[in-house]
């Protein structure tokens, strides 16, 4: 596929797909009039990366982690150094204490429309009689 249904299929733009391109997350192949083509599989992968980048990950532990994400796992144990490790390790507690945040930050916005939407109910029935 040409990177315009590419962008489509992901919602990314077309320069944010060669950037991730340049960065070495996804591959192109070349046609003769010097289009680039990507694989259909390339969309799932695309997705992936947009939300390992909105989750916070940093492109160069995307690239490390990329390759386990597929589907057979290719794990490369030797990538897996102490020090990608320990990162990896750091990068799941952030994301658990932004979970954390986000959860309560919903359960309290929930809380609040319960309210309102019940307060509002009573108000309308009050104006009813």
């Amino acid at each position: 596929m040409r990177i315009g249904e590419l962008a489509n299929r992901t919602g990314a733009s077309r320069r944010l797909l060669r950037y991730y391109e340049e960065q070495g997350l996804i591959v192109s192949q070349r046609c003769a009039n010097g289009y680039r083509s990507y694989d259909d599989r390339l969309a799932d992968r695309v997705l992936q990366i947009r939300g390992l980048l909105e989750a916070g990950l940093p492109i160069r532990v995307i690239k490390q982690v990329l390759p386990c994400l597929d589907k057979p796992r290719a794990i490369v144990f030797s990538d897996a150094t102490p020090e990608i490790l320990e990162t990896l390790s750091e990068e799941v507690d952030r994301m658990q204490r932004r979970i954390d945040v986000l959860t309560r930050n919903r359960d309290a916005v929930t809380e609040y429309l319960g309210e309102v939407r019940s307060r509002a109910a009573v108000t309308d029935l009050d104006r009813t009689f």
